[in-house]
This record gives structure tokens, sequence and C-alpha cells, in this order.
């Protein structure tokens, strides 16, 4: 079984050469574009500086940049108990060697994502409405599926690829833009001949292409790594029935939530920014969502990496394809399905208490949030009117 995360591997590697060899290919180009013979091998050098600083802004501090970007809060066990427990279960049946950080963001939208360039300085982070809405069998699922991102380097290999084809975009940006401003004219002299004719044409149908070419090859790569997930998750949980119901009601949300940034949109466990249920296309992050449940649903008793490859042959062939409306059930019952108090109530004492906020009861029975730093001795219960002492 360990046979298809290799090949998995050997795949993802090729392509980030590929798109290395995207990158350096349109720094020589424009490189010659701008300064003729032998001024391709200044422009690919420069591609390469532009690569290995942002490659570097990424080792030093990726993690914190994407989590803070997300919104995202460390807790700690004494936070939220049953999330570090699902997390600390999952961390032992995958073989990660350290506990992930465990972080918590404030959104209505059920999700979640994993970071981190190498397993010690992995992190998992949740949102307040996956942990409202799922049971902790669904929610061990989504964990599953996080950790074995990270358990198969994904989240390295993805920030790799990643760096690498933002590198493609600023490379072709700064090209098209000195390209305007200097009204097409080269420094060098025009009488070059046919080849700086068609180096011209060359640099000019790259810079357009490459950001493009490098894009769908960076979805590519996504795609095939959530397959994996899938399965490692089946694989840890032995229950693949929870991560199916999970992904049924993550994929029911009725709208894109608007406080998702963009460049984090991939790395959910379903794309926010993409239509629910997302068919398949070149520009698709995620395969598609009813695809993967039925996958799962067919995995039976065999929760194995090569029972989810079997699964997946038969999903391919048609040969699953009567349990649709019940797939379409799901997603309707994971959209329409009231919210549970008790667990929404929970998932924001969580926020509270990674804030620092402390809670102390009232005889009447009210819970009362005491922010950090509050220095009185004694607060009056709002609903009561009582005296009640802080801490005690």
């Amino acid at each position: 079984m360990w046979e298809i995360i290799q090949a998995n591997k050997r795949k993802s590697v090729a392509l980030v050469v590929l798109l290395a060899v995207v990158l350096m290919g349109l720094g020589y180009t424009a490189g010659y574009f701008w300064g003729g013979d032998g001024a391709g091998i200044i422009g690919v050098l420069a591609a390469m500086v532009i690569w290995t600083v942002m490659m570097l802004a990424a080792v030093g501090g990726g993690e914190r940049v994407l989590l803070a970007t997300a919104g995202a809060r460390e807790v700690k066990r004494e936070d939220a108990p049953q999330l570090y427990n699902i997390v600390e279960e999952m961390k032992i049946a995958s073989g990660l060697p350290r506990m992930p950080r465990i972080f918590i963001i404030d959104s209505r939208t059920p999700n979640a994502f994993a970071v981190g360039l190498k397993p010690e300085r992995a992190a998992v982070a949740v949102t307040t409405g996956l942990l409202a809405r799922l049971t902790r069998d669904e929610l061990q699922g989504v964990i599953g599926h996080e950790l074995g991102h990270i358990n198969n380097r994904d989240t390295l290999f993805m920030t790799l690829a990643g760096v690498t084809v933002g590198a493609v975009i600023i490379l072709a940006d700064l090209f098209l833009r000195g390209l305007w401003f200097s009204s097409g004219r080269r420094r060098s002299s025009r009488n070059d001949g046919q080849l700086a004719l068609v180096m011209m044409i060359l640099a000019i149908v790259l810079a357009i292409l490459a950001p493009l070419m490098a894009q769908i090859l960076y979805f590519a790569c996504s795609r095939r790594r959530e397959y994996l997930a899938d399965a490692c998750s089946a694989q840890y949980t032995r229950f693949p029935q929870g991560l199916a119901s999970a992904l049924a009601k993550i994929a029911g949300q009725s709208e894109a939530p608007k406080e998702v940034n963009r460049v984090l949109a991939p790395m959910y466990i379903v794309n926010p920014l993409a239509a629910a249920g997302s068919g398949r296309s070149l520009f698709s992050t995620h395969p598609p969502v009813e695809e993967r449940i039925r996958v799962l649903q067919a995995m039976g008793s065999d929760v194995s990496l090569a029972g989810y490859q079997a699964a997946f042959a038969k999903v391919q062939a048609g040969e699953v394809a009567a349990g649709v409306g019940r797939l379409r059930g799901l997603k309707e019952e994971g959209a329409e399905q009231a919210e549970d108090t008790r667990r929404w109530r929970e998932a924001r004492d969580i926020l509270h208490r990674a804030d620092g906020y402390r809670a102390v009861k009232c005889g009447c029975g009210l819970t009362i949030r005491i922010p950090p730093g509050f220095d009185q001795e004694t607060i009056v219960c709002p609903r009561c009117g009582r005296t009640v002492k802080v801490g005690g």
C-alpha cells in the first residue's frame, strides 16, 4: 500500500520540476528579449533570485503567516479537551513524530486545513462551524484527513509548488509591465535577425501563458493529494463513513464565506470558494465532493490504502453510481440541519478560553465571562443583580 504514496510523491516531484522549468524558461526568454545574446542566463538568475527570496520567507515563517491570515488562535488541551483528544488519537494512528499544534478559526462555515513544512512544525486549524456541526466520528474523519496531508508531506510540497507558482506570476507580471512602459522597445539592436524576433514573440506568449500553465499544474497536484488524504483518513479512523458524512455537511454550505482568503482556499478540506459539490475542471483545486464521498462509501470493511484504490477504480468505472440520490440527501441534510445550541456554545467557549477569558458561575445559573485584565474582585450578575466573587 505504500507504493501508492511513493508513486504520488514521484509524480509530485516531477510536477515541481516542471514548474521550475516553466519559471526558468520564462526568465531566459525575458532576459533574452531585453538584453539580447547572453542576457538569457541573467534572466534565469533573476528568476531564481525571486524564487529563493520567496522560499526563504516561506521557510522562515510561512505557517505563522497563513494561520494569521486565517485569523486562527492556538488552543491547548484545557481549552478544547475533546478536539485535543481527537488530534492526539489521529497523531498516534498516523505515526507522526510530534503532536501538531491546534488552532481554531472563528467562522460559522465548517472547514479545516493543515500547514507545516515538516511534521515537527505542523499545525491543524478548524473552524467553530466545524466543531458545532460535526459529530465526534465526523470530526475524527476530518482531522485524520488533515494529518494525512502532514504525514504524506503534502503541506511541504504545496508550499514548494505554491511559491514556485507565485514566482512565475511575479516574473511574468514584471516582464509585461516593463514591456508596456517601454512600448515594446528592446534595449538591444533591432538588427538581431529572425532569432531575435522569434524570441521576442516567445517571451510575450510565455509571459502570458506561464502563470496559467503553472496554476493548472498546481491545481492538478492538489487534486491528487486530496484523494490520498481521504484514503489515509479511512485508514487512521477505521471508519470511512465518518469522513464521507463530514464532507457532505461541509459541502452543503449554501454560500462561500466572505472572510476566506483566496490564497488559503485551496488548502481547506473542501474549497470554500468553489461551488458545493464542485465539478471537475482544469481549475478545480479539489476533486468533486460527491465522487470523494462515493469512493469512501464504496470501501466497505477494507479500510487500507489498497481498499481505497479498489473503491476508487469502481467509482471511475461507474460501478458505484447508484448512491447519487443519497449523496444529495446528505448534502441537503448538512445544509438544512438546525444548529446544535450546545455544540455552538462549546465552540464559542473554546474561543473565550483561548483569548484568556475566565468563567464565573452565578447562583442563578448564568455563566459570566470575565475578560483578561479585569482587576475587580467582584462583578454584578446582569441577569439577577447578585454580586458574584470573581474567581471564587
